[in-house]
């Protein structure tokens, strides 16, 4: 099979552990762009939080395309078109704040090139600001300031907490919505049909190329989706054990290359 698109989450996947592209991944990932290949970034991070790493692999220039929030949002990178938007509708922006209130965790979503939460000094609002490099913006009344639509919430809190009120907000949401954690610590609610899988789908349909011709690489929950769609799903080592469970080949881990381990496994060795 001749591979011509490779999907690749970012945080726990392309990067390593201190957030960078290994020299050697990225040679690999340089040299499958020369031969023609389409690179994908999906993550859940805002598109903000995924630009500098486009640029790195000078997507801007030669082409390749960001999916951010989960698929929310499809950037082409060389024209900075949107091609694809879903937000969640406003009328539901007070019950899934008050909902945040109501089970006690923290929450947040996205203004512009800001983060903006009821309480910014909360530690895993801190971590998603120093992945996307945003700034943060504290809102006292969270319920009456966002009148505007967002693309997707963050609930927050430790994780065995949250795996007790996600249910609860699945159920309280009902089937228009997507409910999942993306980290232990991070409840993502996004609006039904939103996955990384169903966002690629629009993206092979707009390019003319088929999901056996697609490799996806991921190690969250976020990206079982995806995994399970594509041609060949691959797990990362670190990935959780659902997700390695559903992929076609598991690879060595974000800190030993594995993302390159792959380009020189399926496609130059071809």
């Amino acid at each position: 099979m001749n591979y011509r698109m490779i999907v690749l989450d970012l945080d726990g996947t392309l990067t390593n552990r201190d957030k960078v592209i290994t020299p050697r991944t990225k040679e690999a990932l340089l040299k499958f762009k020369q031969q023609g290949g389409v690179i994908v970034l999906a993550s859940g991070r805002p598109t903000y939080g995924v630009m500098p790493l486009a640029k790195e692999l000078k997507l801007q220039e030669s082409g390749g395309y960001i999916l951010s929030f989960n698929g929310g949002r499809m950037i082409d990178c060389r024209t900075g078109e949107t091609i694809f938007a879903k937000e969640l509708p406003i009328s539901s922006n007070q019950r899934i704040i008050h909902m945040a209130k109501e089970y006690g965790v923290n929450i947040l979503t996205y203004e512009d090139d800001l983060i903006i939460t009821p309480n910014a000094s909360d530690e895993y609002v801190q971590k998603e600001a120093s992945i996307n490099k945003l700034k943060v913006k504290e809102i006292s009344d969270m319920e009456h300031y966002v009148q505007f639509p967002v693309v997707k919430y963050l609930m927050l809190e430790e994780g065995d907490y949250l795996a007790m009120v996600e249910p609860k907000v699945k159920a309280s949401l009902g089937r228009d919505y997507s409910v999942y954690r993306s980290e232990p610590f991070f409840l993502e609610i996004l609006p039904k049909g939103i996955d990384k899988a169903s966002s690629l789908e629009r993206l092979l349909l707009r390019l003319g190329m088929s999901k056996e011709e697609m490799i996806a690489c991921g190690d969250g929950y976020n990206d079982l989706s995806m995994i399970k769609y594509a041609g060949l799903g691959v797990a990362m080592e670190n990935a959780v054990l659902p997700v390695r469970k559903a992929a076609d080949f598991v690879t060595h881990s974000n800190d030993e290359d594995g993302i390159a381990h792959v380009i020189d496994t399926f496609i130059f060795s071809e």
